[in-house]
């Protein structure tokens, strides 16, 4: 069975911040292992891993609001001087979605797939996106 994450996006105040990190890490990952990819290191290792390299995205909280996802591509442990640590591995377009609202919360969390927000369609304009977050934070989408 497919499971998703949600993960606040620290930093972020809209999609294109998480771009343009994502970037970076891209060209970063040049000639590694991970070329072709971003990822995200986190501290806890998700013990449905399975689940979300079966389908699985990663879900950014933005400004308080789910925003975009990412497909995740594989679950890796990372061993540090400080511990275990796991990679995310994600393919690197990040899709929106219809936004919805998030309090804060840390680390990551589980999200059904019941529970994931839908992708937007694909007429939406960019400056549908800020009456769409007004309206999700309203409740209203």
């Amino acid at each position: 069975m497919t499971m998703h994450l949600i993960k606040l996006s620290v930093g972020s105040q809209a999609v294109d911040d998480l771009a343009r990190w994502q970037q970076s890490v891209i060209r970063r990952n040049q000639g590694t292992a991970l070329e072709g990819y971003t990822h995200h290191v986190t501290r806890m290792f998700p013990k449905r891993a399975d689940e979300l390299m079966d389908g699985g995205s990663i879900y950014w909280v933005i400004a308080r609001q789910i925003q975009c996802r990412q497909r995740i591509v594989d679950v890796q442990e990372v061993k540090t001087s400080e511990g275990r640590k796991c990679c995310l591995v994600l393919d690197t377009e990040l899709v929106r979605v219809n936004p919805v609202g998030r309090g804060p919360f840390q680390g990551w969390r589980y999200l059904k797939p019941d529970d994931a927000p839908v992708d937007l369609e694909s007429g939406v304009s960019a400056e549908d996106l800020p009456i769409r977050a007004e309206l999700a934070e309203l409740g209203l989408l």
